[in-house]
């Protein structure tokens, strides 16, 4: 059973496309269309657009696109149906039917709840007997029972009531679905608890669902310091921060980002409740756009031990893409928050905050350390590097700013200035070159990543594009064709089934709006649909130019079954004339 037409059309309407995206990215409107930088990758200039008049959005970027609809169940690495119900709430309307949840909805939820019963499993058994060791290194961590409650955190025992798996297997979960969610694993011989004597750290997302676990040894002996979730259908690594749900929500000024859990926790605990943290891996671009869409603002707060100082350096590399503010977090009383915290307090730390340089100043300084400017040829060395960095400025007046600190070393600003300029030149060259080459690879063999046939026979999907864009712009044309095509003469596969789902729903006078259209196809065929959508003005819309379409997707699906026929052997070759013979 689908969603009606009606309950879409109606979602649509009280969910302009515009007013939600906006909450996600910064829209700048430019006529009828509004742009802003890509959330679905990371981008220095804007190729993210919005189409109020079609209620859709594209990106020139990297081909992302849709209507409302999917744009909130990939920004929020939803299902179809869990996005409609989201915009549904969002919008004070009644939830689709019920009876519609589909499989993975299902199992989704399942998920869920299994990760929910796994951390009141883990809670418990803190509190018992055989968590007082654990309890021990929480209460030695200056953890209070308050904060301990507030995070969720827990214990996973070696064995307690016959173990997780056990007690799961009790409340009716299969082994299947508790293997699927990681909180349990198998060998040859049977199934075992993923998390055993280990701290647990409850990963809850921003809507306060407990999407996975980061087990913490207890164990010294133990080599892995921390085992974590796997990806599953409700938690990807790298998509997600821990403490984001209680982030968000802050009245401070943007996000702390640090390495750990234990970190995040002694933050919150002393009143900085805007800490959040990767889990278990570097940064990822998809946490920077995460944080970006939270915060104006990110204070880096790593360990000033020299893997926490590389890891500044490769978050600063993927934050300057995101346009968010960055400030940088010189530790000093400990070697990481939670041992400042502990050694000098909450008010000492606030300190370390109102002094964080930013992203230039961080540089800037890190350069000075490798250099002793008391000479004439360490004191160059600098210059030089300094330069290096002030050339990627693109504000004047920040170049000013630091040019003018640059000079008091004793050389003059001119002089800096001029080698500024020289270096700004050589980048804008090499730039040149790249993109030059950028663009001449893509000419040579472009490539879809939504429809990777247009890689293969350009020709054709082009012809099909134009078909599809005639068609949906001026119906009335597809009556006049329809009985010269069928969607299995298109060469691709995702404009063949487009094809398919638009001329249906024109025989049935059903709307061709995105937003309705969207629950039949797939994500990629979304995305090429609400490209088609921007192409309205780069067709006639006349039955002229549908049949001349037409004759250009025949005449190449004849040109690749001939290339086909070529491949044959000559058994097959002849096989296929037999076949072809009798119809």
């Amino acid at each position: 059973m689908a969603i009606s037409d009606a309950y879409l059309e109606e979602l649509r309407s009280k969910n302009d496309v515009e007013n939600v995206i906006s909450s996600y990215v910064t829209l700048r409107r430019r006529g009828r269309i509004l742009t802003g930088l890509c959330p679905f990758h990371n981008e220095k200039t804007p190729s993210f657009t919005v189409y109020p008049e079609t209620q859709s959005y594209y990106c020139f970027g990297c081909g992302a696109g849709g209507d409302v609809i999917t744009f909130i169940k990939n920004i929020n690495n939803l299902d179809y149906i869990e996005a409609v119900k989201q915009l549904a709430d969002m919008s004070g309307m009644a939830p689709p039917e019920s009876n519609f949840d589909n499989g993975l909805t299902k199992q989704r939820l399942r998920m869920f709840e299994i990760n929910r019963e796994a951390a009141k499993f883990f809670y418990k058994a803190l509190y018992s007997p055989l968590g007082k060791n654990c309890l021990a290194y929480y209460r030695k961590r200056g953890l209070s029972d308050e904060t301990i409650k507030h995070f969720g955190l827990g214990f996973a025992p070696e064995n307690y009531n016959d173990g997780l798996y056990k007690h799961l297997k009790s409340l009716g979960y299969n082994d299947l679905e508790l293997f699927q969610a990681n909180i349990i694993r198998k060998n040859e011989k049977s199934y075992y608890d993923a998390f055993k004597n280990r701290a647990m750290f409850p990963i809850i997302d921003i809507r306060g669902n407990v999407i996975a676990f980061s087990g913490r040894r207890l164990n010294e002996d133990d080599p892995r310091k921390y085992v974590n979730t796997s990806d599953t259908l409700v938690f990807k690594k790298g998509s997600n921060l821990f403490a984001l749900n209680f982030a968000k929500s802050s009245k401070r000024e943007g996000l702390i980002l640090c390495e750990g859990n234990m970190d995040v926790i002694s933050l919150h605990q002393a009143g900085f409740d805007n800490a959040v943290a990767g889990l278990g891996t570097a940064l990822t671009e998809e946490q920077a756009s995460l944080i970006s869409r939270y915060a104006n603002t990110v204070y880096l707060c790593y360990d000033n031990d020299d893997a926490g100082q590389k890891a500044v350096d490769k978050a600063l590399r993927i934050f300057s893409k995101t346009g968010i503010k960055i400030k940088v977090l010189h530790l000093q009383g400990g070697k990481d928050p939670d041992e400042i915290i502990k050694n000098c307090g909450a008010d000492y730390f606030r300190s370390i905050i109102e002094g964080a340089a930013n992203d230039i100043e961080f540089k800037l300084l890190n350069a000075q350390h490798n250099f002793d400017i008391t000479t004439s040829d360490g004191k160059l060395n600098y210059l030089n590097a300094a330069v290096d960095i002030l050339a990627s400025l693109d504000n004047s007046l920040e170049r000013d700013i630091y040019s003018s600190r640059l000079s008091e070393l004793g050389v003059s600003k001119t002089a800096i200035d001029e080698q500024i300029a020289r270096k700004r030149a050589s980048n804008d060259r090499r730039k040149k070159k790249v993109d030059f080459e950028n663009i001449r690879r893509s000419t040579v063999a472009p490539k879809d990543r939504h429809n990777p046939d247009r890689t293969l026979h350009p020709a054709a999907v082009r012809a099909e594009e134009q078909l599809l864009t005639n068609i949906i712009f001026s119906p009335d044309c597809y009556k006049s064709v329809k009985e010269k095509i069928t969607a299995d003469d298109f060469v691709s596969l995702v404009n063949g089934h487009i094809f398919k789902v638009v001329s249906e729903r024109i025989e049935n006078a059903r709307s061709l709006d995105l937003t309705v259209v969207s629950q039949e196809l797939t994500d990629d065929e979304a995305a090429v649909y609400s490209k088609l959508l921007t192409s309205s003005d780069t067709v006639g819309k006349t039955v002229k130019e549908c049949e001349d379409c037409i004759k250009a997707i025949i005449s190449e699906k004849h040109k690749n079954e001939q290339k086909r026929a070529s491949d044959m052997s000559n058994d097959e070759f002849m096989e296929a004339f037999k076949q072809l013979g009798n119809k």
